[in-house]
């Protein structure tokens, strides 16, 4: 396997992380030459600013998160703040109140309306379904309209509701996916052993805060 710094997504979203651990982070991700840092939208316009414009790594942050059932509007204009702060991706959460209801209506043009917003203004989209809320036929009319509408990347979940990723998410995703989605594996990654049987079984990305653990930097 290749390096696994490359899969990693160093993450701090904390509800009490402060400017200082944002920067940390930061640092720790262009030392270690991860994939990408994920930080709070409140801290996008400094993060822009510690990685530098155009250069690795990453900078993706939180769209509609943890929870996914704000308004559709209220996402398309995180979205646009967080993109034109800096943001190169956008991991957003999908309404899984409205999914739970039976209101596909709204959850096709939820989804879309992250598409859309994203696509526009020339980001990548990783769409959070939370995985460990769903059951079988959920997740897959979720992964169709995804397919549908383009969307770059499936998330298996937030980290924030008690559901880490597992080997059987991240293999259930990848066979909804069209060639060319991609999957991110997120929640509970702690080791390299997870990390190694997660990206085995076709995560792309890891979104964790234990990345410097899992390439054994003190």
């Amino acid at each position: 396997m290749s390096s696994i710094a490359s899969y990693l997504e160093h993450t701090i979203l904390k509800p009490d992380c402060t400017l200082n651990e944002v920067r940390r982070v930061c640092e720790e991700a262009m030392q270690h030459d991860f994939a990408a840092v994920c930080i709070p939208p409140f801290f996008v316009r400094d993060a822009r600013r510690f990685l530098g414009e155009g250069k690795a790594p990453r900078l993706a942050t939180v769209v509609g998160f943890p929870l996914g059932y704000t308004a559709i509007a209220a996402k398309s204009e995180e979205i646009r703040r967080a993109t034109d702060e800096g943001a190169d991706d956008i991991d957003a959460v999908i309404n899984i109140a409205a999914v739970k209801s039976g209101n596909w209506n709204h959850v096709e043009h939820d989804i879309d309306g992250l598409a859309r917003a994203t696509h526009m203004r020339g980001r990548t989209l990783k769409l959070i379904l939370e995985c460990g809320l769903l059951n079988a036929e959920e997740i897959t009319r979720i992964a169709d309209m995804a397919n549908e509408m383009k969307v770059a990347f499936l998330k298996t979940g937030t980290g924030f509701n008690g559901f880490p990723a597992t080997v059987e998410m991240v293999k259930f995703l990848k066979g909804l996916s069209l060639p060319g989605m991609r999957i991110k594996a997120a929640g509970g990654i702690r080791t390299l052993k997870d990390a190694e049987a997660l990206i085995a079984a076709g995560a792309d990305r890891l979104g964790t805060s234990a990345s410097l653990a899992l390439i054994g930097a003190k």
